[in-house]
């Protein structure tokens, strides 16, 4: 019987995965037990096959989310380690992760340690998260010149929210929604607040609950 560490790679990106896959048979420690392009598939193999750790992207195109997964699969099989990963800078998962027993939180595009850095620290009993989150460029400044709350009005722009919407959502006044908005177009040199939310979401600065959950949107009446 195989003393390696039973690996379970999760990604609906093909690319993406076979790097996963990659990283996981160049080390003489791991094993990949499967491969697979949906979170929804992760936590049905979990409950039929023996995991000792698993690599999850968090944003899925079909079925639930890697968060969403591993949050599952850590409330049936808590011994299983995960790493949860993402291209995006979407730094608020960190926190639900955590909540979540999530071991270790990896950006694919912003963090200088290897993920097989990663992998051996995690199965050595250790939690890896980043120090900082990331700070893309965003126009004229970083994601870093943005206040929280400015990023929770620009989560809910990229979903083309009205302000009226965005204002009832976040429990605040239509004033301030268009205060913040404001203050971000002087920041970055935006236009208006359709560039502010095209560029977001293009670079992956935040990603709204409704996108990281898949949901279609219904079209407007009228």
């Amino acid at each position: 019987m195989s003393n390696k560490i039973k690996v379970l790679v999760v990604d609906d990106q093909n690319m993406a995965r076979g790097y996963f896959e990659l990283y996981v048979k160049s080390s003489t420690n791991y094993e990949l037990v499967k491969s697979l392009p949906t979170a929804d598939a992760a936590v049905t193999f979990c409950d039929r096959h023996e995991v000792d750790l698993i690599v999850m992207d968090i944003m899925m195109r079909y079925g639930i989310d890697g968060l969403t997964a591993a949050e599952q699969i850590k409330k049936r099989h808590p011994k299983i380690k995960i790493i949860l990963a993402t291209s995006t800078s979407e730094s608020s998962w960190e926190d639900r992760a955590r909540a979540a027993g999530v071991e270790s939180f990896w950006y694919k595009e912003y963090s200088e340690t290897p993920l097989l850095e990663i992998m051996d620290r995690t199965m050595a009993g250790e939690s890896v998260y980043p120090g900082d989150p990331p700070k893309p460029d965003f126009g004229f400044v970083t994601k870093a010149a943005l206040t929280d709350r400015e990023l929770d009005v620009l989560r809910e722009l990229t979903n083309s929210l009205s302000n009226n919407e965005i204002a009832e959502k976040l429990g605040v006044s239509v004033n301030t929604v268009r205060h913040h908005i404001e203050n971000m177009l002087n920041k970055t040199g935006f236009e208006n607040r359709l560039d502010l939310a095209i560029h977001a979401k293009a670079l992956g600065l935040v990603v709204s609950e409704r996108d990281r959950l898949n949901v279609t949107l219904k079209p407007r009446e009228g």
